[in-house]
């Protein structure tokens, strides 16, 4: 695996949730990619970046960390929104491990966040 080109996956990939645009963000993935979050059953990464965009489109993420160990890549990110369907602003963590396919794109993605506290700040905001 060559680290150097997927930390550059791993910046476009951040920029383009920032861009707000869930083609953008599935570019990163290998034709068919798919994402499964906290457990879930795997979806269309454009499906879940375009969930998140609309329910969130002020989305801002930042990449945290990126760590490699064995063939898969851990990326951690915090991202931060205001909810159009509670108009609280939210500031969740979690981190994705990555498959990385031959291609150099992300083949699959596990994701997983702390879903109590985001409901929590769906209704009460995130702490200041």
């Amino acid at each position: 695996m060559d680290e150097r080109a997927v930390r550059d996956l791993a910046r476009g990939y951040t920029e383009a949730w920032c861009s707000r645009d869930p083609v953008r963000v599935a570019a990163h993935y290998r034709p068919g990619g798919m994402m499964a979050i906290n457990g879930g059953a795997p979806a269309p990464i454009e499906d879940v970046a375009r969930s998140f965009i609309e329910g969130f489109p002020d989305i801002q993420v930042f990449m945290d960390d990126l760590t490699f160990g064995g063939e898969a890549v851990e990326y951690r990110w915090t991202f931060t929104g205001t909810s159009t369907e509670t108009g609280k602003w939210v500031r969740i963590s979690g981190a994705e491990t990555w498959t990385i396919g031959e291609d150099g794109l992300i083949a699959a993605s596990k994701g997983a966040y702390d879903e109590a506290e985001y409901e929590r700040q769906l209704e009460q905001g995130a702490p200041a």
